[in-house]
This record gives structure tokens, sequence and C-alpha cells, in this order.
């Protein structure tokens, strides 16, 4: 495939281009030696070199003579300020010529952070734990964010390099080779991708090429991508089909979509990419996932055959936020829409997807609005816990951590047994228990604002007691030792405590895949009917084509009589049947499947 940016190598010559319209000249340093580059139309240089091989050193050079890297480079010879690296993007031979991908149905994500998931925290150290996540029964990888950022450490959302894995992490032929394993063992792999701002360590593209970025349009974290700019939206649009084609990866969940501002274009930059993504790999599954804080619909419809013309699903932060509140009893920040009524509301994110309305006031007027239960259950992404929700709380500490073993059981078979596509963060498979911190690796005043901007956004996720904000023990999230405290322990992953709960996800996926799956195909909008909501009790019943789903929670700590069942009861933990009915025990589910007729499912 062609890219307008970076380098291009044909018939023994490499090409690099650079756009640059803020500069009169520009100049290629190849390995020490100088070339001066042509100026093209409308703000591009181009360069063409015999000389350049895999391994090769590269910069461009200012008129100033400040050097700068490659905004594409594939590879960093060291940080986000030094030299750019040719690489040879066909070295890797690929095994697996087979792979199509997985219908979205299948998909039961497990979300990493490569630097944390391993001691070594390489994609090479990440490999030898993939046959047990296939056993348990995980059918898809989402990796945080791995294009190159400032430091050495950290979450991955303020890259500068986006084509770039992250060098701490390994080569680009390490990633590909983690792909190529789990595509062996049936997992598919998606990347989160970011392009509502850049980092603001390491981005040299003011200097050159100031357009790339609109002020007027500051999102949270920075001056948004100016997209009315065709080198902009090129830019873009060929980072998501570089990440899909060179590295055969399944899909890409997009971060903060609400920060992607593209007003005054025709096409928004979010359609199109959707449209390049189908049109260039019709012939195998690549679904894309979006996280979107306005609960708009617009780019997650179906046509008339059920498929997916934009996106595949979005995430949904509505069904953690209401179960934040009722399992952990915390009512700040965002959490505060769900204190009222949240068994109602639990309720509703189950049978509809979104419980808050769509927010008009921070979407275009080019975006349309609609509430969410139109959609199918797979156009969802729920979760107990994720990375924001995680690393954004004070002390990182997970949910499990906060509530009783036996809720928590109950959360982890609601979540993956509902129709909706399940996420679980690393360490779930084993109930790890060790914090995920927010940490980077910034110096000077950067480093300070950062520090400080951190009690805002915990703030936001549970806020601090009163005890915790007189401690002085608020993890610094430039330390190293924050970043060592936030990697899995796996200690616990082979205690008695560990293995069971392994078993017991193993378990639950097994029913997901052998009960619940084979219905998703047929899955259509308006599926989800609300049947409980009253206080401590949920019961929601979805149409999955011939056939119903039915789940019923008992949130309380003491047993509750619930009608007979008819169905073919496929999970029940803790359930008796009675004359009167069954007796369903405090923090236990239910889970049935009917015929469309009322009879049970043979």
């Amino acid at each position: 495939m062609h890219y307008s940016w970076g380098i291009h190598t044909d018939e023994g010559t490499t090409r690099f281009r650079i756009w640059a319209p803020a500069q009169a000249m520009m100049t290629l340093r190849l390995d020490s030696a100088d070339l001066v580059m042509t100026a093209m139309s409308e703000g591009w240089f181009e360069a063409i070199s015999p000389d350049a091989r895999p391994g090769s050193h590269y910069e461009f050079v200012l008129a100033d003579g400040t050097t700068v890297p490659d905004p594409a480079a594939r590879a960093q010879v060291g940080d986000v300020h030094g030299a750019s690296l040719v690489t040879d993007p066909n070295a890797y031979r690929w095994l697996d010529a087979h792979w199509r991908g997985r219908p979205w149905r299948e998909a039961v994500i497990y979300e990493v952070h490569i630097g944390t998931f391993t001691p070594q925290g390489t994609f090479a150290a990440a490999i030898e734990h993939l046959s047990n996540l296939a056993i348990i029964g995980i059918t898809a990888i989402e990796l945080m964010p791995v294009a190159q950022f400032g430091g050495e450490r950290g979450w991955g959302y303020d890259g500068v390099l986006l084509y770039a894995p992250h060098r701490a992490y390994g080569t680009p032929d390490d990633m590909k080779a983690f792909i190529d394993v789990a595509h062996h063992y049936g997992i598919m792999v998606l990347l989160d991708v970011v392009y509502n701002h850049f980092g603001p360590e390491g981005n040299y593209l003011p200097l050159y090429a100031p357009q790339f970025f609109n002020a007027a349009e500051d999102s949270p974290w920075g001056p948004s991508l100016a997209f009315e700019q065709p080198a902009v939206r090129q830019f873009v649009i060929d980072n998501v089909l570089y990440w899909l084609d060179e590295f055969h990866l399944d899909g890409l969940r997009f971060d903060a979509i609400h920060g992607i501002r593209d007003e005054t274009s025709e096409l928004h930059i979010l359609e199109e990419i959707a449209h390049a993504s189908r049109r260039n790999f019709a012939d195998r599954e690549v679904h894309l996932v979006t996280e979107d804080s306005r609960n708009i619909t617009y780019l997650h419809e179906r046509d008339s055959n059920g498929g997916t013309p934009l996106y595949t699903a979005e995430w949904n932060d509505d069904y953690h936020h209401v179960l934040q509140v009722i399992a952990a009893g915390e009512t700040r920040g965002h959490y505060t829409p769900f204190a009222d009524a949240p068994y109602e509301k639990l309720a509703k994110a189950l049978a509809f997807g979104f419980v808050v309305p769509a927010d008009e006031g921070r979407a275009s007027s080019k975006e349309k609005h609609a509430t969410s239960g139109h959609l199918p259950p797979i156009a969802f992404v729920d979760f107990i816990q994720n990375h924001d929700q995680v690393g954004n709380r004070a002390f990182g500490d997970r949910l499990v951590t906060m509530i009783e073993p036996s809720a928590a059981r109950m959360l982890t078979a609601l979540l993956l047994l509902s129709p909706h596509i399940p996420l679980l963060f690393m360490g779930d498979d084993y109930g790890e228990t060790r914090p995920f911190l927010f940490f980077c690796d910034y110096s000077g005043s950067l480093a300070e604002d950062v520090r400080r901007g951190r009690q805002q956004e915990t703030g936001n996720f549970g806020g601090f007691s009163q005890e915790e904000q007189d401690s002085s023990n608020v993890p610094d999230p430039n330390s190293p030792a924050t970043f060592e405290r936030s990697k899995l322990g796996r200690a616990k992953a082979a205690t008695p405590a560990g293995l069971e709960t392994r078993d017991f996800l193993q378990q639950l996926l097994a029913i997901r895949r052998n009960h619940i799956i084979p219905m998703l195909g047929e899955a259509a909008g308006h599926s989800g009917r609300v049947l409980a909501s009253s206080n401590e009790v949920v019961a929601v019943e979805w149409r999955l084509g011939s056939k119903r789903l039915s789940i019923t929670a008992n949130f309380s700590a003491g047993p509750l009589l619930i009608p007979q069942d008819p169905g073919q009861i496929v999970f029940a933990s803790t359930a008796q049947q009675t004359a009167q009915g069954a007796a369903l025990a405090g923090h236990s589910l239910l889970v049935s499947l009917y015929e469309e007729t009322g009879g049970h499912v043979s």
C-alpha cells in the first residue's frame, strides 16, 4: 500500500516525503549526508535516494538548521527527539496467511498495556501469555496505544510519532510477531489510536507545519488536528490503513472521538476513515470501535442487512458508571448522573445500551442523534473496569479490592453472559489486586503540570477521601516506582483464589461460546426489554432471532424469591428451585434461554 507521508522504497530507491508548508526549503540528512529536498506543490517536499538501507538513520533539516524526526517514521533510533530509522516493512515473514479475522459477535476483549503486562514490558515477553488467554476463552486483545511518545513509560495517549511502535516495547517486527502468534491462537488484536491531539513532548510539527493544528478547536488535551487540511486528513487516513495493513491488525479503537472536530468538511474525517477501511480490507473482518462521551449513535447505524457501513461498536461508559454506583457506592464526578435510581439505570443500560441521552450540546450540526435502543446489543462494549476507570482513580485501585468476592463474581457473570460485547482489563483473568496507576515520564514544568492535574482528574473517578487527600502517599505519576507498581504481579495467578477465578471465567466463557454467541448473529435493534428494576433486583430480556435470553440479578446480600423459570437455565449462581419459584441467593445471577414461543430451548 502506498502512503503519502513518510518513506517508500521501490526498485532500489527510497522516496522521503514531508509536508512543511511553513518552510521555504527542507534538507534530508541521511546517515550524515545532506540532500536538498525538492519543493513540490501545496507545501510538500520530496527527496529520492538510492543509498537508504534498512538501519539507515535519517532526519529532516529545517531552514534554520533545526533537525526533526519524520512524523511518519516507522521506527526511531532512540527517543522522540532524535533521528528516525529506515525499516523494511516487508522483512517480517508472516505465518497467518489463512487468517481472515473473527466475526464481531465472537469478541471477548482483554485490554493490555504492553509496558506493564510483563516484568519486561515488551511485545516479545507478552507472547508467552497468549496461549493461556486463548484457553480461558479470550478472543480479542485490545492494546493500549503503542505509538511512540515522550519518555520511556506512559499510557500512550500522548503519542507524537503515530506510525512508530514505542521503542521500549520492541521493534515493529516484535509487534508483528505478537500479532502473528495471537492469530495462531485464534485471538484478534485491536489497537487503541489517538487522533484528537498530539502529545506535549516531541511534537515538532508546529515548527514546519503549524497548519497541522487548529488552536481554535482545542481539545481538553491540546490543539485539535486541522482536518480541513488535505495533508492532515491523509496523514490520519494513511495511519489507519498502515496499522491495519502492515501489522495485520483486526481493528482499531478510536480514543475520545468527541475531541475530533471536523465541522467544515463535506465528509467527516471519521466517516472517511471508515469508508477507506471497509474499501481496502473488504476481504477480511475489520472492526472499528469508538469511545465517545456524547453517546451519539450515527456512526454505528446498521444497514438493511445488519451490516456495519461505518463503525462496529462503542465503549459504554454508562454501564460501568452505574455499576460503580451500585457496587462501590460512589456518587461523585462521572458517577453523579447515575446516583439516582441506579438499578433502573442499570436495567436500561443492559436493555438499550446508553442511559444518558446523547449530548447535543457537544456534537456538531452534522452529527445525527438518536436513542441507542435501535442498535443491536453487540454495538456496545461493556466493562466492569478498564485502564481509565482504574488508572484515573487516585490510587489505581481495582474494583475487586472494593467489594465482596461474591459481588465481584456476580458482576463478572453479568458482564460475560449479557449479549453485549464484554471487555476485561489485564489481570482480571486471575483476580489481580495490584493497582494500575497513572504514570508518565516527563521532567521540568511539564512534570509539575501533570502532578497538579491529577487531583482534578481523579475527582471524576471517585475522588479522594479526606484521609487520602491529607496523605503524602499519593503516587507521583513521573516516579519510576509508580510505573513499577502498576505492573502485573502474577503471583496471585498460582494461588487457590487465582486459579478459582481463572476457572470461573473459563466456565462463563464456555457458556457464552456455546449458548449466547450462536444467537448474536440474529440480534437486531430493539431487542432488549426491562422485566424488573426494583431496589437491588434487575431483570432484562433480549429477543435474539427466534430465541430469548433473560438475566435476573440479585444485588442484595440476602436471598430473593423469583417466579419459577420455565426456560433452560444455562447459568445459576447459588439458585435453588422451590415449589414457589427460584430462590436466588444474595449476589447471584440466573440466566435462561427460551424459544420465541415461550418454550424452553432444547
